[in-house]
């Protein structure tokens, strides 16, 4: 199955919008766990265990795991994912953006090493940043569009005066992932919750990628008005996908003992303030 055929899958299997971001800090882990990096593997399995029929996909974040010395505790928490729950996706945030020899390195990284279904980049370099990950035949890359940080505004909201209309970096590259770099049907786009007037307008520039949108939870992005902004159907049909990401509200929803079954309750909830929102 294709990255796009899996999230398919996982949204009508697990009837979600939700994903869940693995970002363990150890500063943060619940007692007995706290401040050992030894236990990150330990800590997100726990977590994916107890949410892996809630998700549409897992998106674990790389320095997370890398700070610390614990590429080798992803590699198995990968392989742990695949077998516990093979029928969702995994998303590897990397956020890499370089090119040539160096690009094809770190699309080995992401699709070989570790596995992924998909990873997100930076598009600032240009098509040759993105065109190495998508010689892997099936796989998924998310290009940094509207990003939900404040800073995004220096760059990604700035008009291009020598484009055409004159349209702003961010529609500038939901327009390319739309259109001329989305060769094989593996792009899709990064918008933040906290801009749902972004979010519709980049799914009026691109109305049938795959959306990855952080900033639910923690962050204070909106559940209701992401979904509203985002998500299309026809048919009954999902034709816009969305996948609404919330990590650290699910991962530390408890500091106790419970902290799985707290993710679990997080997890649900937030599922069906995105399923309502849909209504």
């Amino acid at each position: 199955m294709t990255f796009l055929d899996m999230l398919g899958a996982a949204e009508r299997q697990n009837q979600s919008l939700l994903c869940v971001g693995l970002d363990p800090d150890p500063a943060k882990f619940p007692a007995g766990l706290k401040g050992d990096a030894s236990k990150i593997y330990d800590f997100c399995a726990a977590i994916v265990e107890a949410t892996a029929d809630t998700v549409i996909a897992f998106k674990p974040q790389i320095a997370y795991f890398a700070a610390h010395r614990a590429e080798d505790q992803l590699e198995k928490l990968m392989r742990h994912m695949k077998a516990v729950a093979p029928q969702v996706p995994v998303i590897l945030d990397a956020k890499r953006g370089d090119i040539g020899s160096t690009a094809e390195q770190y699309a080995i990284e992401a699709f070989e090493r570790y596995g992924a279904d998909a990873v997100t980049l930076s598009p600032f370099m240009g098509f040759d940043s993105v065109q190495p990950y998508l010689k892997y035949p099936g796989k998924g890359a998310f290009l940094l569009c509207r990003t939900s940080n404040p800073g995004g505004d220096d760059l990604q909201n700035q008009r291009l005066a020598s484009v055409d209309g004159q349209p702003r970096l961010y529609e500038h590259v939901a327009g390319l992932a739309q259109g001329p770099w989305n060769l094989n049907g593996q792009l899709g786009l990064v918008v933040g919750a906290t801009y749902p007037a972004e979010i519709e307008r980049v799914r009026e520039l691109a109305p049938t990628l795959p959306l990855l949108i952080p900033g639910v939870g923690a962050q204070g992005g909106d559940a209701v008005a992401t979904i509203r902004a985002g998500y299309r159907t026809r048919g009954g049909a999902t034709t816009g996908p969305v996948i609404v990401n919330s990590s650290r509200a699910v991962l530390y929803a408890s500091g106790g003992a419970d902290f799985a079954a707290a993710a679990r309750a997080e997890a649900l909830r937030t599922r069906e303030v995105l399923n309502a929102a849909k209504a």
